[in-house]
């Protein structure tokens, strides 16, 4: 196989770092790029992933990338929801109410 499921583990982790990157510097446009560019290793892996065995060594390599995976994604939600939830009042600002 010419490129390695591991591979492609590792290019998420390298994604992901960009995409952490991008959150903490406030570059949504970069990080929306880079959240699709993910979403493509993703579905490559998804497809290798079922044909391709592991070795132990190569497992605990996965094993560690998936959990650099889950911090970086916890840091990025942390610092994009502010955001969401303030794009959020402007599209759809607080109706007020009249009292009669």
């Amino acid at each position: 196989m010419a490129i390695h499921l591991l591979d492609y583990y590792q290019a998420i982790e390298r994604t992901s770092q960009a995409m952490l990157d991008a959150a903490q510097t406030q570059d949504w446009d970069e990080m929306v790029r880079l959240e699709s560019a993910c979403a493509v290793l993703i579905a490559r892996l998804r497809e290798l992933g079922s044909e391709t065995p592991l070795t132990p060594e190569e497992r605990a390599r996965k094993q560690r990338i998936m959990l650099t995976l889950l911090r970086h994604d916890a840091q990025i939600r942390e610092l994009v929801e502010p955001w969401v939830d303030e794009l959020g009042t402007v599209l759809h600002p607080p109706q007020s109410r009249l009292l009669h």
